[in-house]
C-alpha cells in the first residue's frame, strides 16, 4: 500500500466515524477542503462513492459501509502496534546484552547487576565473560564494560566504577626464603609470575608510583599465565611474586595466605568504564542502566576526586546500594 493511499484511507475512516467533515479534520489536524479533496481522491481512485454529502449531513453510502467495517479493525490493530511499542520508550523493559572481561563482571557488574534487576524487573540482562577485545557491534551487543585503556576512542564511555589498585603478593611461605622487597627494583632479584593479557597477547607491565614518581620494573620470572586466578594460586603455591588487582587478592590476604608487598608504591589504578557505540536512539534499557549508573557510583566517585582510600569492601558495597 502507498503511503498517499494510507492517509486517504486514514482521512475517510475519520469522516465516516464523526459523519462530519470539520471534525475530522480538526482530529486530524487538516483544513476541511483538504480533507474533503483527500477523501474525493481515494473515492476517484476506487471508481465508487464512498459518502453522501449534503450541506447538513454526511452519510456513508453501502461501498462505504462495506469498507469502514474492513478499516476499523486495521486501525485499531495498528494503534495497539504503535502502542506496543511506546511501552519499550516510555517504560523500561526488553533486553539488554552486556560483554564484560571477568575482572569487571565479577567486581563491578555483579555487585550492581542484582538491584538492577530488582529495581527493573521488566529488563532481562545478558552479560557475556570475555578477556578479549569484544567488538560490541559485530557481536550485536548494547554495551561493554572494560578498564579504560582498552576501551577505543570512537566509543562513548560512562565511568562505573573503579579505584581498583594492582598490587605485587606472595605467600608467607615465599617471604620465608626470600627478602622482602622494600623498592620496586628490589623485585629483579625476586622470581615473578608475568600475566600476558588475552585482548592483545602483551605481558602486564608492572608499574609503580610513589610522590609523583613513577616506574616500571622489568621483573624476571619462569611462569607466565594468562588467567588471573591461576597467577594467584602459583603465588599461593610460594612460586613467586604475582602482580594482581587488589581485589582478587584480598581473600587471601585476609586468610594470611598471601602478604601485600610495596603498598606505599601502588596508587589506584584500574578505573572500568560501561561504553557504547552511538548516543542516537539509545534503547531504553541501556539508558536506564546509564542512569542507573550514575545514581549509583557517585559516592565512590566522589572519594576518588577528593583523593580518599575507600576500603574495597566498602566501595562494593557502596556500588551495590
Amino acid at each position: 500500500m502507498r503511503a498517499n493511499q494510507f492517509s486517504q484511507l486514514s482521512a475517510f475512516v475519520a469522516v465516516a466515524e464523526h459523519r462530519n467533515f470539520t471534525k475530522a479534520a480538526a482530529r486530524l489536524g487538516l483544513s476541511p477542503p483538504t480533507l474533503s479533496q483527500t477523501v474525493r481522491s481515494l473515492e476517484d481512485s476506487l471508481g465508487l462513492r464512498l459518502l453522501n454529502r449534503t450541506t447538513r449531513s454526511v452519510a456513508l453510502t453501502a461501498a462505504g459501509e462495506r469498507l469502514l467495517a474492513h478499516m476499523q479493525p486495521l486501525l485499531e490493530g495498528l494503534e495497539k502496534a504503535v502502542d506496543a511499542v511506546n511501552q519499550f520508550r516510555d517504560t523500561p523493559m526488553g533486553s539488554l546484552r552486556l560483554t564484560a572481561s571477568r575482572f569487571a563482571a565479577v567486581m563491578i557488574v555483579g555487585p550492581l547487576i542484582g538491584s538492577f534487576l530488582t529495581e527493573y524487573p521488566d529488563i532481562r540482562v545478558e552479560v557475556f565473560v570475555d578477556d578479549s577485545q569484544s567488538d560490541i557491534v559485530s557481536g550485536h551487543f548494547d554495551a561493554g564494560v572494560r578498564w579504560g585503556e582498552r576501551i577505543d576512542k570512537d566509543m562513548i564511555a560512562v565511568r562505573m566504577g573503579g579505584g581498583f589498585r594492582v598490587i605485587p603478593v606472595a605467600s608467607p611461605a615465599y617471604l620465608a626464603r626470600n627478602p622482602r622487597p622494600d623498592t620496586p627494583k628490589d623485585l629483579r632479584a625476586h622470581r615473578c609470575i608475568h600475566y600476558r593479557h588475552t585482548w592483545n597477547g602483551a605481558i602486564h607491565r608492572w608499574m609503580f608510583e610513589k610522590e609523583g614518581k613513577q616506574i616500571e620494573v622489568a621483573v624476571e620470572g619462569a611462569l607466565i599465565v594468562n588467567d588471573m586466578d591461576l597467577a594467584l594460586g602459583a603465588a599461593r603455591d610460594g612460586l613467586g611474586i604475582a602482580y594482581v588487582p587488589e581485589a582478587t587478592a584480598m581473600p587471601s590476604i585476609e586468610e594470611g595466605r598471601l602478604v601485600p608487598l610495596l603498598e606505599d608504591w601502588c596508587p589506584y589504578e584500574l578505573d572500568f568504564f560501561l561504553y557504547y557505540s552511538s548516543r542516537r536512539q539509545i534503547p531504553l534499557p541501556l539508558q536506564t542502566l546509564i542512569s542507573f549508573i550514575h545514581k549509583h557510583s557517585h559516592n565512590s566517585a566522589n572519594a576518588k576526586r577528593a583523593g580518599e582510600r575507600q576500603p574495597l569492601r566498602q566501595m562494593l558495597v557502596e556500588a551495590a546500594e
